[in-house]
């Protein structure tokens, strides 16, 4: 072998053994997180078909993606913020909370939306037909109180219904409660809870009974489809995992092609995981219902940011919806899109 040879070779095993070193500095367990409902079907899919764990070992890594289960995005931040969680997932109320919260030192960003899905306002009480009859003996259940995304969406609806200033109306009748927990509390009949600012399938599991009513659309009130769910996490943890990072935008591109190709199977994986008391048929109509978007393009996030902004709740700004994001590492430009 030549002197120049032996360079080259040289040079190729030092490129292949820091190659290695990368990866297997990257992390062994990815801890993962999600919440209640049909929303989370990519992530439900992701898990049941090992496609974090097959696209990881594809890069030359073997992981162990451990999934943890929250009923609200405020417990997943903190779970985030004391790096007892990787990858959290949840509404764009405490997403863009933690956002604009961290922007001086660990810089959350979103890793990648979910969806685009409407949110519905649902009530038992005879007497209420609009967000303006709720009184004193109501209470509204939903995920986490003033931060979760049907709590801001119920601000932007009350602002709008009561005038300006008046945002924070409902806010003294609104309950933090896990969308299971609050569906059984209020068609029970037997609780305070009245109303439930749920998310699919419980908001049509409880339109089902003649009992309850739809009183709030979160399509009405911000103008058209918007992205309800979201991945998001820390800049320490892309940074220095990037191969995971890769990994995990492709396992989600995978598991959103199952959703679109093979709903029903999609709907097999989450009731069986889940133990969802719902037919395959409903859950399946709930996947192709043509509101619902399996998207990893966000939609109207800045329109939630510049009301939280007007209402103190964050003072980060953007003026684009990429400023909110991490880049996808497997591929240059926009995020993908499934379409509807």
């Amino acid at each position: 072998m030549t002197a120049r040879g032996k360079i080259r070779l040289v040079g190729t095993l030092a490129a292949l053994w820091g190659a290695l070193g990368a990866a297997q500095a990257e992390v062994s367990t990815v801890r993962l997180a999600k919440q209640f409902g049909i929303s989370y079907l990519p992530l439900t899919v992701m898990e049941e078909q090992g496609l974090l764990e097959k696209q990881a070992k594809q890069r030359g890594l073997d992981i162990k993606a451990e999934w943890l289960r929250f009923t609200g995005g405020s417990g997943m931040n903190e779970a985030l913020l004391s790096g007892n969680l990787d990858l959290a997932s949840g509404g764009v109320g405490p997403f863009l909370t933690i956002w604009g919260r961290t922007q001086g030192n660990l810089k959350v960003k979103g890793v990648s939306a979910l969806n685009a899905m409407p949110l519905w306002l649902v009530t038992t009480n005879p007497a209420v037909t609009s967000i303006k009859d709720f009184g004193p003996q109501d209470k509204i259940a939903l995920p986490t109180a003033k931060t979760s995304i049907q709590a801001i969406t119920l601000q932007m609806a009350a602002e709008k219904a009561f005038g300006p200033g008046q945002q924070g109306k409902l806010d003294p009748l609104t309950v933090s409660m896990g969308h299971p927990d609050a569906q059984t509390a209020m068609m029970g009949g037997r609780s305070e809870i009245t109303a439930h600012f749920g998310s699919p399938p419980f908001q049509e599991m409880e339109l089902k009974d003649p009992r309850a009513r739809k009183v709030l659309d979160s399509y009405d009130v911000m103008g058209g489809p918007h992205t309800f769910n979201l991945v998001w996490a820390t800049s320490r943890f892309v940074t220095d995992n990037p191969t995971v990072t890769a990994a995990f935008r492709a396992a989600l591109e995978e598991s959103l092609a199952l959703i679109r190709d093979d709903p029903a199977r999609a709907a097999a994986l989450w009731i069986k995981a889940e133990g969802a008391k719902i037919s395959p048929a409903e859950a399946v109509a709930i996947i192709r219902a043509p509101q619902n978007a399996w998207t990893t393009k966000p939609e109207r996030m800045l329109a939630y940011l510049a009301y939280m902004n007007r209402a103190g709740l964050v003072s980060a700004t953007a003026s684009s919806e990429s400023e909110l994001f991490f880049p996808d590492p497997n591929a240059s430009g926009a995020p993908k899109a499934i379409t509807r």
